[in-house]
C-alpha cells in the first residue's frame, strides 16, 4: 500500500501504525516492530520525500499527510486499530484519527514526545539556522545515529527532510474543538528536555474518550529508543483494549465471574477449601482473631455507639429482591462506562487509609489483586505507600486517587499533579471529613496510625510538603506538619471550583447524602457524585448511605453519575444499590479484611466472591446486563409489593 512499510510479516489480531517523527523516517520504528508480540500487527506510514518515496516532494502541511494517511488506512476495519505517532508524528496520528471517522474505527491513539495539539510549539525557523547548529540540537535530542552525523551526504540529506517537516509544523493550526473519540494514552520520556509531565495534561480536551499519561525512563526518543519497555507498555494497552472490545457478558477468552462457584466446588473433590470464607460478611470476626488490636479497631472502628454503621447494613436488608423468571439470562454483561472508561463491573475499590497497619504491602498488595482482577482501585491520601508506588503495581487497571484537600493549596496542587502524571484517571473529592469523626474503638486504645508514621507515605515523598518542613526535619516534624496541613477544616464549595479550574481529571466528591448538595456539587461542575456516610466512621446517628441514594439520584436528574458505598457486603448488595439508582459501588472493609487475613491473595478472594455472586445475583433476577436493573427489583418490607401487570 503507498506510504506505507511493514517491516515484520504478521498476521495479528490488532494492527498499530507509527508516524514518524520530524526528520524521521519508517525505519525509525523497526527496532520496536520486532520488539512488540506476534498478536500485534505493526505498519509505519512512509512520508513522502525519503527514502524509496524520495522523488516525490515533501509535504507542505501536517493536514496533507494525515489526509494521506487516513486515505491509505481506510480499509483496514477488520480488526483493532491503533495509531502511535512520535513527536511531530503524534500531530499528524491525531489529524489522521480525525478524518478517519465513518471510515475505519481507532481503538486508542498514542502521543509520545508530543505536546497538546493546540499549543504552540514553538519551533525555530529551521531556514534561517546554520547546519551547524541544527546538527547540535540534534545531538542533544538524540534519536539520529552519530555515524550518520558524522557523514556530510547523509546529514544534507536529514536536514533537507527536517527542515521540510518544520515548515510543516510551523504551518500547522489545530481547529477550535478538535477532538477524537478514541482513548488517548501519552508516553513522555522522563528526561525529555522538549517536553514535560506537566505539559501534556491539555491532551485531555482533544479526546472525548479519556486519557492516561505514561512516563518511559529515558530522554526525546524514549519510545524508540527503550524499545523493550515501549513494546511491554504498548501491548499492555493493545490487549486490554482488545479484551473490551471483545465484552459480551465476559471478558474474551475468561470465565464468567460465576464460574467460580463450580471452580470450588471442583477443587473440593481433591480435598482443598478456599483460603478464606466466602460469606464476606464472616471475615471481620476472621480478622479479629488475627490482627493486632490496634489495627482491627482502626478498620472496624465506627463513629459513637456504631448506629450508622449498623444502619448501612439494615437498610440493605430491608431491601428485598423481587427476581423476574424465564428471562434467558443465560450471559449476563457487568460492563459499565464510567470516567470515560469500560469497567468489567460496577464496582470499585474503595479508598481507605493506611493499609499497612493490617498488612506490610498495605496498598501495593491490593493494587495487584484489583489488577488480576480488573477492578479499579481507588487509593486514598492517607496510603501507606506513595501513589507512584502504588501505580508501578496497578497494570493497565484504571486506578484512581481520593484526594483530601490539604489546607496548604500547593500541597493539594502538587498531589494532584503526581496523580496525572502517576496515570490516575479521576480524583474522588471526600468532603465528610473535615473532622475526624469520634470513633472509640480507636479511642480507647489511644492509637491513630498517623501520628505513628503510617500512612503518610503521600506527604513525605511530596516535593511541596517537604518544602514546608525546616532542615533535617526528623519523622516527628513531618508528622508534625502533615497534622497541620493534611486536611482543611475549612473548606468550602469554592475549594471544589478551585479544583476543578485546576485539573482536566474527572472529578468526583465522595461523602454526599442531601440532595440539596447533590446539586450543589454538580452545579460546581462535579463529574460524579459518591453518596456515603464514611462506612459510619464520621456522624453516629447520620441516615444510611442506602436511603439516601434514591433522593441524590432524583435532584442530579442523570446529569452525572452517582455512586454508592457505606455497608456494601455482596453481589445482591450491589444488585440493590443499582435498583436504587447507583451507576456502581464502592467496596472497603471486606477487602482490607481479605488484605490483613491473607495479603494480595486475600484481597483478589473477596473480589472474586463478590463479583461471582454479582453474576449469579443477575442471573436469578432474570436480568441480561445492567441495564435490567429497574427500581421495580426491590421491594421494601415496610410495605407491601408493587405486583405491575
Amino acid at each position: 500500500m503507498n506510504g506505507i512499510r511493514t517491516f515484520h510479516d504478521r498476521d495479528g489480531t490488532a494492527r498499530l501504525v507509527c508516524f514518524p517523527h520530524a526528520g524521521g523516517n519508517a525505519r525509525a520504528f523497526s527496532a520496536l516492530s520486532a520488539a512488540l508480540p506476534d498478536d500485534i500487527e505493526v505498519h509505519v506510514v512512509q512520508y513522502p520525500g525519503r527514502h524509496e518515496r524520495r522523488g516525490e516532494p515533501c509535504a507542505e502541511g501536517i493536514e496533507d499527510l494525515a489526509a494521506e494517511a487516513a486515505a491509505a488506512l481506510a480499509g483496514y476495519d477488520d480488526r483493532p486499530l491503533f495509531l502511535l505517532g512520535q513527536s511531530m508524528g503524534a500531530l499528524v496520528a491525531f489529524e489522521t484519527a480525525r478524518r478517519l471517522r465513518g471510515r475505519a474505527a481507532v481503538t486508542r491513539l498514542f502521543a509520545s514526545a508530543a505536546r497538546p495539539p493546540s499549543e504552540d510549539w514553538g519551533e525555530p525557523d529551521l531556514d534561517a539556522l546554520a547546519d551547524e547548529r541544527i546538527v547540535g540540537e540534534l545531538r542533544r535530542l538524540g534519536g539520529v545515529p552519530e555515524p550518520v552525523l558524522n557523514e556530510p551526504e547523509l546529514v544534507d540529506e536529514a536536514l533537507r527532510q527536517l527542515r521540510a517537516d518544520v515548515r510543516a509544523l510551523r504551518r500547522y493550526r489545530c481547529a477550535d474543538g478538535a477532538a477524537v473519540t478514541a482513548p488517548l494514552t501519552v508516553v513522555v520520556g522522563s528526561g525529555d528536555p522538549k517536553n514535560s509531565v506537566s505539559q501534556m495534561r491539555d491532551w485531555a480536551q482533544h479526546t472525548t474518550g479519556g486519557h492516561v499519561v505514561e512516563t518511559l525512563q529515558g530522554g526525546h526518543f524514549a519510545l524508540t529508543e527503550r524499545t523493550a519497555e515501549a513494546a511491554a507498555l504498548l501491548t499492555r494497552y493493545v490487549r486490554a483494549d482488545i479484551g473490551e472490545r471483545a465484552v459480551d457478558g465476559e471478558r474474551a477468552g475468561g470465565a464468567a465471574p460465576a464460574d467460580l462457584v463450580r471452580e470450588i466446588l471442583v477443587a473440593g473433590v481433591d480435598g482443598r477449601r478456599p483460603p478464606l470464607s466466602t460469606d464476606l460478611t464472616a471475615l471481620e470476626e476472621a480478622a479479629r482473631t488475627k490482627l493486632a488490636p490496634d489495627a482491627f479497631a482502626y478498620v472496624a472502628g465506627t463513629a459513637g455507639s456504631g448506629d450508622t454503621g449498623r444502619a448501612n447494613r439494615a437498610a440493605f436488608a430491608r431491601r428485598r429482591l423481587v427476581p423476574r423468571m424465564l428471562r434467558g439470562a443465560v450471559h449476563r454483561d457487568l460492563t459499565v462506562r464510567l470516567a470515560g472508561q469500560l469497567l468489567p463491573a460496577p464496582v470499585l475499590l474503595a479508598p481507605v487509609a493506611a493499609q499497612t497497619v493490617v498488612h506490610p504491602e498495605g496498598e501495593l498488595a491490593t493494587a495487584r489483586a484489583a489488577a488480576e482482577v480488573g477492578l479499579p482501585f481507588v487509593l486514598s491520601t492517607f496510603s501507606g505507600h506513595s501513589l507512584e508506588e502504588v501505580a508501578g503495581q496497578s497494570g493497565r487497571t484504571p486506578r484512581w486517587f481520593q484526594l483530601y484537600l490539604p489546607s496548604d493549596r500547593a500541597v493539594a496542587e502538587s498531589l494532584v499533579r503526581r496523580a496525572e502524571a502517576g496515570g490516575y484517571t479521576a480524583l474522588v473529592v471526600t468532603v465528610d471529613a473535615s473532622y475526624l469523626g469520634f470513633r472509640p474503638m480507636e479511642l480507647d486504645n489511644a492509637y491513630s496510625p498517623f501520628l505513628r508514621g503510617a500512612g503518610i507515605a503521600n506527604f513525605t515523598t511530596d516535593p511541596a510538603f517537604r518544602a514546608g518542613l525546616p532542615d533535617g526535619a526528623d519523622p516527628v516534624a513531618m508528622v508534625r506538619r502533615w497534622a497541620e496541613i493534611s486536611i482543611d477544616p475549612a473548606i468550602r464549595w469554592d475549594a471544589l471550583a478551585w479544583l476543578l479550574e485546576l485539573t482536566d481529571l474527572p472529578v468526583f466528591v465522595k461523602g454526599i447524602l442531601h440532595p440539596d448538595d447533590a446539586r450543589m456539587a454538580v452545579e460546581c461542575g462535579a463529574h460524579g457524585l459518591v453518596v456515603s456516610n464514611h462506612g459510619g466512621r464520621q456522624l453516629d446517628g447520620s441516615t444510611a448511605a442506602l436511603d439516601a441514594l434514591p433522593a441524590v439520584r432524583t435532584a442530579v436528574a442523570g446529569r452525572v453519575p452517582v455512586l454508592l458505598d457505606s455497608g456494601v457486603r455482596s453481589g445482591t448488595d450491589v444488585v440493590k444499590a443499582l435498583a436504587l439508582g447507583a451507576d456502581a459501588v464502592l467496596v472497603g472493609r471486606p477487602y482490607v479484611y481479605g488484605l490483613g487475613l491473607s495479603g494480595q491473595r486475600g484481597v483478589e478472594h473477596v473480589l472474586r466472591c463478590l463479583l461471582a455472586d454479582l453474576d449469579l445475583a443477575l442471573a436469578l433476577t432474570g436480568c441480561a446486563s445492567l441495564a435490567d436493573i429497574t427500581p421495580d427489583l426491590i421491594t421494601d418490607e415496610r410495605f407491601r409489593p408493587s405486583l405491575a401487570k
